[in-house]
């Protein structure tokens, strides 16, 4: 970078080592025992760092010099600390084979769960070791396209801040509220507090999604992508559903299932029908 270009962009700090504190500290997050000792996380590429609300939460912006040779790094100075790297550290901090040239380090979302349970009739999605980082993100942006309340994720899924799933969020990220960790006998219990129907998407369920009342609240269980659910899983539930299959496939992909039902649900909240199918 020329010293023109340095002036040009007088509130980045430049990193040329990768024995530099802060650079070490970045790389780390790459490990889900990091993230969670930092309590932070690294959102990549444009479109997703565009999604952040407001640049709220944000520890560093980080950009790569080829970056800077080519847009106007001024939003993202005013809205953080900005970092500047040569391309080949920038490189090391990213998951993707053609970085775009911008990250975000950000702070863990924090969301209230009492919130979530007050809202006028709760629509929500709760998922049982999930281990595919492509199909959690998709069931999370899935879930947020329907207008989801909030997704849970049992103890034992996939890191909900692994980079992969990041990225199948498309952004989604920011909008849903998703709890992580969670146990599914406590949640399924609040559930039952709060009268609202747990189903458990099951191969040997007897109803399909389009008999139930799902205009009211409701909340649907998803299982593991091979195994599906557990006994233990299956037993929290107040009503087991089965998705037609009338082809050959003995099962759906987790995604697809969450997809399934969670269509159903818009489609009667905005239909105001029930099917008789």
């Amino acid at each position: 970078m020329s010293e023109g270009q340095k002036g040009r962009h007088g509130g980045v700090k430049q990193i040329e080592s990768r024995e530099n504190k802060t650079f070490k500290r970045l790389n780390g997050l790459k490990n889900r025992r990091n993230r969670e000792k930092e309590g932070l996380f690294l959102a990549e590429g444009e479109r997703f760092v565009s999604e952040i609300p407001k640049g709220e939460g944000v520890e560093y912006f980080v950009l790569s010099e080829t970056f800077c040779e080519t847009h106007d790094t001024a939003q993202y100075e005013a809205a953080a600390k900005t970092l500047l790297l040569p391309d080949v550290l920038f490189d090391m901090l990213c998951d993707t084979e053609t970085p775009q040239g911008v990250l975000a380090v950000c702070k863990k979302l924090e969301w209230q769960e009492d919130e979530v349970f007050r809202r006028d009739k709760p629509f929500l999605l709760l998922a049982e070791n999930l281990q595919d980082p492509g199909n959690l993100g998709t069931v999370i942006r899935t879930a947020d396209a329907c207008g989801a309340d909030a997704v849970f994720l049992s103890k034992g899924s996939v890191d909900l801040y692994n980079p992969k799933v990041l990225r199948a969020t498309m952004g989604s990220f920011f909008h849903i509220p998703v709890f992580q960790n969670v146990s599914l006998e406590e949640t399924a219990g609040k559930l039952r507090k709060k009268g609202i129907p747990l189903y458990a998407a099951h191969l040997r369920g007897e109803d399909m999604p389009y008999a139930l009342n799902l205009q009211n609240a409701c909340a649907f269980l998803i299982g593991n992508e091979g195994r599906g659910l557990s006994e233990k899983g299956a037993a929290l539930c107040s009503q087991w559903v089965r998705i037609p299959m009338p082809g050959h496939a003995e099962s759906l992909n987790a995604s697809v299932a969450a997809a399934v039902l969670l269509y159903e649900t818009v489609r009667q909240r905005i239909s105001g029908n029930i099917s008789n199918i």
